[in-house]
């Protein structure tokens, strides 16, 4: 499918993020259509790309359907390159520490001046108040906002598994860069929005909040919880493997105990309901765990499939390369990245029944499409050749496939 085609054809997006929650609002808006302009400086790029550890997920990840752009936003002359492109863009995207966009002259004030229409995107760590100017990581919220309380057992706060709140922080930016594209079409005006860290993850705990305000006692971690289930656990099996079981309804526990031919559980009164099944949890349990412990995991699998209740083995990330469902549903993209490593990644995760959100373009490598853009821009092959010498720009070597070009 052609870009002209999608939801989004036609916007373009100066994306000045980095790390995740930046760029992950800008694959968004980039698998949605949007000419997406990654800002990278020059010469080497992001420095995401070097990352080592759980960093080399990043870049491959989150800046897949984007042009790359090289430029020094230090130079007078990097600084006339943004400018030109910011005449005609409808959307920037920063996450840069407080003051950087000010002390780079790109702050709202300066450049919704310079184009009205612009809505620009400013993702921080704190909206506007007492803890605006402070540092935050996606760690770090996690651990204020009581949500790695709500992970880990008591005493041990533990972070979620993925950047769960740099990529939400990225999607309700996208949320908002949206509706104010939306008010943009009645009012013909752009306008500041803003998502942040701390805010995101205080809206992930609200389902806390509003038990805290209903219960007499300190809301227990997870790990800790009174489930609202009584069947809602992972059992071992006989093969040193792990599957999660969750019967959460009266008919998942009829089927079930059908299944397994174990009509003294169904017909039970004492097992009769959910709530008669809570207050004889560690009795099932225990019971549930003999039983799962004969079986192999596929036995296990195949069993609580046909029961039709929820279950799940449990995986590591790399399993998910060979999901038979995601297999079939084409649900990860093949993707090379910009070390020449091929892979598959995950599409974005919704259907529209016209536009289909595929893989357009790879992660680019550094300044990939800077050349053409400033082609675009008015300036001349000596022109682009001056900048690149001048390490005003980078531009990939003949065959590179991630590293800029500092000179000529």
């Amino acid at each position: 499918m052609s870009d002209k085609n999608l939801p989004l054809s036609g916007i373009r997006v100066l994306d000045f993020g980095h790390t995740v929650m930046g760029p992950s609002c800008g694959m968004i808006l980039a698998d949605l259509g949007a000419e997406v302009i990654k800002i990278e400086p020059a010469p080497k790029g992001d420095p995401t790309r070097y990352l080592k550890g759980f960093g080399l997920g990043y870049f491959g990840y989150f800046n897949r359907n984007k042009r790359s752009l090289a430029v020094d936003l230090k130079t007078p002359e990097g600084h006339e390159i943004i400018g030109r492109l910011l005449e005609k863009a409808d959307v920037l995207i920063e996450n840069f520490a407080p003051g950087t966009m000010e002390r780079l002259g790109l702050d709202y004030a300066v450049v919704g001046q310079r184009n009205p229409r612009l809505i620009y995107a400013s993702l921080k760590g704190f909206l506007d108040g007492p803890y605006k100017n402070r540092l935050a990581l996606d760690e770090v919220v996690q651990m204020m906002t009581g949500l790695a309380f709500m992970t880990g057992p008591t005493g041990r706060p533990l972070r979620a598994g993925t950047s769960v709140v740099d990529i939400t922080g990225g999607m309700f930016a996208v949320i908002a860069i949206l509706t104010a594209l939306r008010s943009r079409d009645v009012s013909g005006r752009g306008q500041l929005v803003e998502s942040a860290l701390f805010e995101t993850a205080v809206f992930l705990m609200g389902q806390h909040l509003c038990y805290a305000a209903q219960s007499a006692e300190p809301v227990p971690p997870m790990p800790e919880r009174v489930s609202a289930w009584a069947i809602y656990e992972p059992f071992q099996t006989v093969d040193s493997r792990q599957i999660f079981v969750g019967i959460t309804t009266d008919k998942h526990w009829q089927r079930f105990c059908q299944v397994i031919a174990r009509p003294d559980l169904a017909e039970n009164p004492a097992f009769a309901t959910n709530n008669q099944r809570i207050e004889q949890r560690p009795l099932l349990v225990a019971e549930l765990s003999r039983y799962f412990s004969g079986l192999t995991l596929a036995q296990a699998t195949e069993i609580c499939d046909r029961a039709q209740i929820p279950f799940a083995p449990i995986t590591r990330p790399e399993d998910l390369f060979d999901d038979p469902h995601l297999a079939a549903t084409s649900g990860l993209l093949p993707t090379d990245l910009p070390n020449g490593v091929h892979t598959k990644l995950p599409r974005l995760p919704i259907h529209l029944a016209e536009s289909g959100f595929d893989l357009r373009s790879n992660p680019p490598a550094v300044g990939e499409s800077t050349a053409a853009l400033l082609a675009e821009l008015g300036y001349s092959g000596s022109d682009i050749e001056r900048l690149a010498s001048a390490q005003v720009i980078g531009m990939p070597m003949p065959g590179d496939t991630g590293q800029a070009r500092a000179a000529s």
